[in-house]
């Protein structure tokens, strides 16, 4: 993931001036006026984003915000607060009073929210990836994928009738053993900027069915999609309190990390906060699953189909503009691999960068100028440290949106000791390592701290045997570019991309929402009530 999810971005200063929503072009300004327009949390014209408490978007009292601007022309869109202690412990309240009766609701009432919450998403998927585009910068076309990927979690809970059963067995004569799955209680989910949907749709689902309460915590750069989909589930029929949503950095995060009746957090971001919360959140008794930071490699053999290993790696490379923790951001070219180089920058370079409404793009801009600043940095560190520019994304040019934060596609060649390998850079980079054997390559990755991911491109079944063996990563490819589990499986990230020892979704999902509850009972037959009345003449003896 990023290197920093919990932006330290400056709060807004009265004397800082940016674009009006005429900054917006036409494309962009219907979209953001019907935003503003017909959802009741967030705003794309300049007003406040709310927190969603007890059932109720609310304005914060706080006297700190944070600018959330269109990182394609620096337009204003909306105003995220600092969600005061008071205004947070709220939430907390109302989470704590809705799990008394939401987690005694049956099961089926449960999988009925999640069935309802589905459809209200498939109907209100273009406002999702509007928000997405116009906040965070994706295409249109990926801000639906990130709508579609969270919308699988989704469909999956639905089987919670099936999934959370329990289990039982008479383990000696009339003496039973059963094991059920009951909820924690509430929990916090603490999501990332770039992916606004799918990542408070890992949670909310799977928290929810399974009878727990939710405090979400969206990223402070772009609540707007969070926002929708807290409406989403009040029009699903979710009672109120059971899902809030609070905003904020530091302090807020601290805060779910200290409250006493939280019992569980969920966190993907960067390494920095991630351990953070980690170490935090249990030495406070708390659960906690976190997805970090990725390196992950693309292997391409001599003798794997060309069109599909090349054209596989640049959009797992660029996609996103490299802001996906499942993006390939190294690939190893091994043996004759290596003369496919300039064939890969010069499709790569061909790539449309624009702004993400405009027809055809293939990528857009980065989340913020501070993100823009980073990645060009690590991109000039590789020449400094004795590396090849193949193909340069630094001053790309975008005329309709000169003020956009873009970076155009960047091909590196370097080593495993320069910093742009070392480094997750979480831009559209792609950092080319060479290898004289699939030996080589397999023992470059298993050095890496990372182990969220890698693939390998090959004809051979035994060539893919051997590495699906022998690499030491959680999610593999074999001629697949971005290798992430459908939600019946779970996410397996491993090393230094998580800490915890439970993933998210699939069954991993319901394990980490979910204590067991053994009970052992004894019922003779023998002393049963009620038998069958006896009409013989008592002899008494």
């Amino acid at each position: 993931m990023s290197i920093s999810r919990l932006a330290r971005i400056p709060l807004r200063s009265p004397s800082r001036s940016y674009a009006t929503t005429a900054g917006l072009n036409a494309l962009a300004r219907p979209k953001a006026e019907n935003l503003s327009a017909t959802w009741q949390g967030t705003s794309a014209t300049g007003g406040n984003t709310k927190n969603f408490i007890g059932g109720a978007f609310v304005d914060s009292k706080t006297t700190q915000w944070h600018d959330v601007l269109d990182p394609s022309t620096q337009t204003l869109l909306t105003r995220v607060p600092e969600t005061t202690m008071e205004e947070f412990d709220q939430a907390v309240d109302a989470a704590s009073q809705a799990f008394k009766s939401w987690s005694k609701q049956s099961v089926l009432a449960r999988q009925r929210f999640a069935i309802e919450l589905q459809y209200q998403i498939r109907q209100n998927a273009d406002a999702l990836a509007h928000s997405i585009v116009l906040e965070q910068g994706k295409t249109l076309a990926d801000a639906h994928g990130d709508v579609l990927r969270g919308l699988q979690v989704v469909e999956t809970a639905i089987g919670i009738t099936s999934n959370i059963v329990g289990e039982k067995l008479e383990v000696s004569k009339d003496m039973d053993t059963e094991v059920r799955k009951l909820p924690l209680g509430v929990c916090a989910s603490i999501a990332p900027f770039n992916f606004p949907a799918m990542i408070p749709l890992w949670t909310i689902p799977l928290a929810t069915v399974t009878g727990n309460t939710l405090i979400l915590k969206p990223s402070e750069r772009d609540p707007g999609a969070a926002m929708i989909i807290a409406e989403l589930c009040a029009r699903a029929g979710l009672p109120e309190g059971v899902v809030n949503v609070v905003h904020g950095t530091v302090p807020v995060v601290n805060r779910i990390c200290d409250h006493e009746a939280i019992k569980a957090v969920s966190f993907v971001g960067g390494d920095r906060a991630g351990r953070h919360i980690y170490e935090r959140a249990t030495k406070n008794g708390k659960r906690v699953q976190a997805n970090l930071g990725a390196k992950n490699h693309a292997v391409i053999m001599p003798d794997a189909n060309k069109n599909l290993a090349l054209n596989s790696i640049i959009g797992a490379a660029f996609g996103a503009a490299g802001q996906r923790c499942m993006a390939v951001s190294v690939a190893v070219l091994v043996g004759a691999a290596q003369s496919w180089l300039p064939e890969l920058v010069e499709r790569a370079s061909k790539l449309n960068v624009n702004g993400g409404f405009e027809e055809g793009a293939d990528l857009g801009p980065l989340i913020s100028p501070a993100s823009k600043a980073r990645v060009t940095g690590l991109i000039a560190s590789c020449a400094d440290e004795g590396g090849r520019i193949h193909l340069d994304g630094r001053n790309v040019q975008v005329p309709a949106y000169s003020a956009g934060n873009f970076v155009g596609p960047t091909v590196l060649e370097g080593t495993v000791e320069m910093r742009c390998y070392r480094e997750e850079i979480f831009g559209p980079v792609l950092t080319v390592i060479t290898s004289d054997t699939l030996d080589d390559a397999l023992d470059i990755i298993n050095k890496n701290k990372y182990g969220n991911g890698a693939v390998i491109f090959t004809q051979s079944g035994a060539t893919a045997r051997k590495f699906e063996s022998g690499v030491n990563v959680g999610q593999v490819g074999i001629n697949v570019p971005i290798p992430v589990p459908l939600p019946m499986f779970a996410w397996s990230g491993n090393k230094g991309s998580v800490l915890g020892d439970i993933g998210f979704y699939g069954k991993s999902g319901i394990n980490f929402y979910t204590q067991n509850k053994t009970t052992t009972s004894l019922w003779r037959q023998e002393d049963a009530i009620g038998n069958k009345a006896s009409v013989d003449m008592p002899t008494h003896h």
